[in-house]
C-alpha cells in the first residue's frame, strides 16, 4: 500500500514543465557530487578534530577514525541508495519511510528533518556572521540581521530556478574543494621554523575517549544523503543517485582524512586535543599572524556552500510534504522547478531562527530526531525489499540485509547515547514531534491522499 500524490505515481517519468505540479529533471551527477560535499563539508573539520585528538591521542588511531566514519556512511548510505533509486520520489527520508510504513511514520520523519534543517540554516548563517565580525567585515550590523540577510540572499537565488541554484552549488563546492586542498598542501610542505617539542603529556585512551571521539567524528560526516533529496530533479535516479552518493561520500572521506594528516604533520595529537580550532593552530605554525584570516575565509566558504545546500534541500521536504497531505499552495512548483512557496516558508523560517535563536533549540532537539530518522530509512530498506520484492531495484545493496542492519544497529547505537547524555532533551524532542506530527496529520486528514495499491 502506497500512498502516492494524487493516485500517481511520479518518479519514472519525466516531469513536465509549467504545470505547477511537477519538479523539473534538470540536475545531473555533477550537482549530486557538489550537494553531498556542500551539504557536509563545513565549519566540522575545521574543529573537530580537536575533539577527536582529545579522545583518542594517537595517530593511527586518529586516522582511522576518520576512515571509520567514511566507511560507516558508505554502508549505511546503501539503504538510502536502493530506497531513492526504486521509490524515486523527492523529499529524503520522508519519501522511503511514507512509502515502506505508511503516513504517520512517514509525516513524522518529514517533520523532524524539516525542523532540523530550517535549524541548520539558523546555526550556519549566525556562524557565518560571527566570522564576518571576526575579520572586521560588516561589524555595524547585528549579528542577527546579518545572519538573517545572509538566508534570505541565498534563498533569493534559488528562487531563479533549479538550474540556477544547481550550478551555485557546484561552483561553491568546487571552490571549496579547491581551498581545503590548498590548506592540505600549504600544511605538509610550506617551509615552516624550527619545530618546538609539546611539554604537554599525551593522554591514555579511554572507552569513554573513544564514544567522544566517534560521535564527533559521526556529526562531522552528516549531511551524505543529500544527493537523495532530488530524485525527482536529477536527469536518472536510477543510476544518478547513487553515483552522487557513493562518489562523493569518497571525496569528502578523501579531504576528511588529507586534511587530519596534514594537522598531525604540524601538530601532535595532544597540541590537536588543546584547541578549540584546530586548523586555525595549524596554520599559525605555517603563517604566523595571516594564519587566522586564511583559515577564517575557508570557513566562510565552507559555510555558505553548507547553507547553500541546506536552503535547496529542505524546502524539497516541505514540498514532499504538503504534496502528500494535498496542500496545494505549499506543492506548487513554479515554471523555473522552484517549489517557490516551501523555498519561502523555508528560508523565512531559517531566517527567523537567525534572528532570535530558537535555532539552539532546534539543533538540540535535532541530535536525537535524526539518529531515530536513519534508523528508519534502514528498517525501510529492509521493509521494502520483503513486502516488494518484484519492485525494480537499479541499485540492489550487496549482501543483503546486512549493510541495512550494520547501519541500524550504529544508528540505534547513537539514538541511544544520546538519550544516555540528556535524556530530558531527547524525550522532550520525540514528545514534541508526536505532538506536531499527530496535530498535522488530523488537521490534514479531510485533504490526504487517497491510498493506492499499486507496484511501481
Amino acid at each position: 500500500m502506497f500512498y502516492l500524490w494524487r493516485g500517481k505515481y511520479i518518479g519514472g517519468k519525466q516531469m513536465h514543465q509549467g504545470d505547477g505540479s511537477h519538479l523539473l529533471r534538470v540536475l545531473g551527477v555533477a550537482f549530486g557530487i557538489a550537494v553531498v560535499v556542500g551539504g557536509t563539508i563545513g565549519q566540522g573539520i575545521l574543529r573537530t578534530p580537536g575533539l577527536v585528538a582529545a579522545g583518542v591521542p594517537d595517530p593511527a588511531l586518529i586516522i582511522g577514525l576518520w576512515l571509520l566514519g567514511g566507511f560507516v556512511s558508505y554502508v549505511d548510505a546503501m539503504s538510502t541508495v536502493e530506497l531513492a533509486s526504486s521509490i524515486r520520489r523527492t523529499g529524503g527520508p520522508f519519501a522511503f519511510v511514507d512509502a515502506a510504513f505508511g503516513p504517520i511514520l512517514g509525516l513524522a520523519v518529514g517533520i523532524a528533518d524539516w525542523l532540523a534543517g530550517i535549524g541548520v540554516c539558523g546555526f550556519v548563517s549566525v556562524v557565518f556572521g560571527e566570522y564576518l565580525h571576526r575579520l572586521g567585515i560588516a561589524t555595524s550590523i547585528p549579528l542577527g540581521v546579518l545572519a538573517a540577510l545572509l538566508v534570505l540572499a541565498i534563498g533569493a537565488i534559488h528562487l531563479c530556478g533549479t538550474k540556477i541554484g544547481g550550478l551555485s552549488q557546484e561552483v561553491g563546492s568546487a571552490i571549496k574543494a579547491a581551498l581545503f586542498t590548498i590548506l592540505v598542501g600549504a600544511l605538509c610542505f610550506a617551509p615552516r621554523g624550527v619545530s618546538v617539542p609539546s611539554d604537554i603529556p599525551p593522554a591514555a585512551v579511554t572507552a569513554g575517549g573513544i564514544i567522544v571521539a566517534i560521535r564527533g567524528v559521526f556529526g562531522t560526516y552528516s549531511g551524505w544523503n543529500s544527493a537523495a533529496y532530488f530524485c525527482e530533479e536529477v536527469y536518472n535516479p536510477k543510476r544518478d543517485i547513487a553515483r552522487a552518493t557513493f562518489m562523493g561520500i569518497l571525496a569528502v572521506t578523501a579531504i576528511y582524512v588529507l586534511v587530519n594528516l596534514a594537522l598531525l604533520s604540524v601538530l601532535s595529537p595532544a597540541e590537536m586535543a588543546g584547541s578549540n580550532l584546530v586548523a586555525a593552530d595549524a596554520a599559525a605554525r605555517v603563517f604566523g599572524p595571516r594564519a587566522d584570516m586564511i583559515v577564517t575565509a575557508i570557513s566562510l566558504i565552507s559555510l555558505v556552500t553548507l547553507l547553500n545546500a541546506a536552503v535547496m534541500i529542505y524546502p524539497r521536504i516541505l514540498f514532499a510534504l504538503a504534496r502528500t497531505r494535498e496542500i496545494p499552495h505549499l506543492a506548487h512548483v513554479a515554471d523555473n522547478g522552484t517549489p517557490r512557496l516551501s523555498m519561502l516558508v523555508t528560508v523565512a523560517a531559517g531566517a527567523l531562527l537567525a534572528t532570535i535563536g530558537i535555532y539552539e533549540m532546534l539543533l538540540a532537539f535535532s541530535v536525537s530526531l535524526l539518529a531515530a530518522t536513519g534508523v528508519c530509512v534502514n528498517a525501510a530498506a529492509v521493509v521494502m525489499r520483503r513486502r516488494f520484492p518484484t519492485l525494480p531495484r537499479p541499485y540492489a545493496m550487496p549482501f543483503f540485509p546486512l549493510p541495512a542492519i550494520f547501519a541500524m544497529v550504529v544508528n540505534a547505537a547513537l539514538l541511544v547515547a544520546f538519550f544516555v547524555e540528556d535524556a530530558l532533551t531527547a524525550a522532550q524532542a520525540l514528545a514534541l514531534l508526536v505532538v506536531l506530527t499527530l496535530g498535522v496529520f488530523l488537521a490534514t486528514q479531510r485533504g490526504r491522499i487517497a491510498r493506492v495499491t499499486s507496484e511501481f
